[in-house]
């Protein structure tokens, strides 16, 4: 059977799933309850679609099992339906074949290392003393500078930069416009002018880490800045120089993260949320969207603030007695005097 094409039991099989119904429906591709077709498979994690169960035209489905007796069509079951549906969908993602080699326009430095399974594409700049290991792939545009190391198997996939002092582990995967290992924001005040305190550092990046596309992780003023193995990064997320980012943390677009902030283990950050410098988080924490976090996390738990959207006229008189929060609690603080009570 063509790789593009698997039998609902051959995927069973290859990912521990219970398959009901004919274990040789022939799957070609992946789509969702309501617009998938005839040789596509779907997925049913959240309940608020198992609306569209009964009318879906997907070949087959990944569900719970709960959800079996409601199916209309063969299925495959699983404890986790969203991450075994993952891992399906990857066996028809259409990656491009890279040819090892160095395209003739690419610029590499007399002194860099490039093992001779690495793909080096067009337009590429590799610096002094910087090594690429066995199977990686330097997309068109990337700028490699000096004293930099990118593991076995990484992708930088496009107009990547890397400054220098950049060391990447195993599979790591780097997305169009982000740039590692720019200087970090270190200002001295001196004379009443602003004196650049020099960026010493570096960036070391774990294994297994993915970063989104205009992300920005500044290295160290001294020591390097830190992400362990298996972080993930959406797109323009900005990272502070000396910041360590514990293994399997994942942060949404936008966030930003001022320097020598330290994150434990799994902690889940929502989009936009933000975070003062010189703080620790610690595992396991989750920060909702746009939130501010302004002083160290020292427990596992979900965190928010802000104010939920409401209407202008809501929000507007909300505000204004915001303003009189400190003088109501000083005047309960200093007691009330009996003739006052309600």
């Amino acid at each position: 059977m063509p790789e593009s094409r698997r039998s609902l039991g051959e995927i069973a099989t290859r990912f521990g799933l219970d398959c009901r119904g004919d274990d040789q429906q022939v799957i070609a591709g992946v789509g969702t309850l309501a617009s998938a077709r005839a040789g596509q498979i779907a997925f049913l994690a959240n309940p608020l679609y198992r609306k569209q169960l009964a009318a879906t035209q997907a070949a087959a489905v990944v569900l719970r099992a709960e959800d079996v007796a409601h199916c209309p069509v063969d299925c495959l079951i699983a404890a986790d339906p969203y991450s075994a549906f993952a891992k399906i969908a990857a066996l028809f993602e259409p990656r491009p074949d890279h040819v090892p080699g160095i395209h003739p326009s690419a610029v590499i430095a007399a002194d860099a290392r490039i093992d001779a399974s690495a793909s080096i594409g067009a337009h590429v700049s590799i610096g002094g003393r910087t090594v690429v290991a066995a199977g990686a792939v330097i997309g068109p545009g990337c700028v490699i500078g000096e004293d930099c190391e990118i593991g076995a198997n990484c992708e930088l996939v496009a107009r990547v930069t890397l400054v220098t002092r950049v060391r990447l582990g195993r599979n790591v995967r780097i997305h169009p416009g982000s740039v590692i290992g720019a200087d970090g924001f270190g200002l001295a005040m001196d004379g009443g002018r602003w004196l650049k305190v020099p960026q010493l550092g570096g960036v070391r990046i774990g294994d297994d880490c993915e970063i989104g596309a205009n992300t920005c992780i500044d290295r160290g003023a001294i020591e390097d800045t830190v992400l362990e193995e298996d972080v993930r990064l959406d797109n323009q997320v900005q990272i502070g120089h000396n910041v360590v980012i514990g293994a399997h943390t994942a942060m949404a677009g936008c966030v930003a993260v001022a320097g020598s902030t330290r994150f434990g283990r799994y902690c889940l950050i929502g989009g936009g949320a933000g975070f003062v410098g010189h703080i620790e988080i610690a595992d396991k924490v989750m920060v909702t969207a746009m939130s501010l976090v302004t002083h160290s996390l020292t427990e596992a738990g979900e965190y928010s603030s802000g104010t939920p959207l409401q209407p202008n006229r809501d929000w507007r008189r909300n505000a204004a007695r915001f303003k009189q929060l400190d003088r109501l609690v000083r005047k309960m603080n200093a007691g009330t005097p009996e003739e006052d009570q309600g």
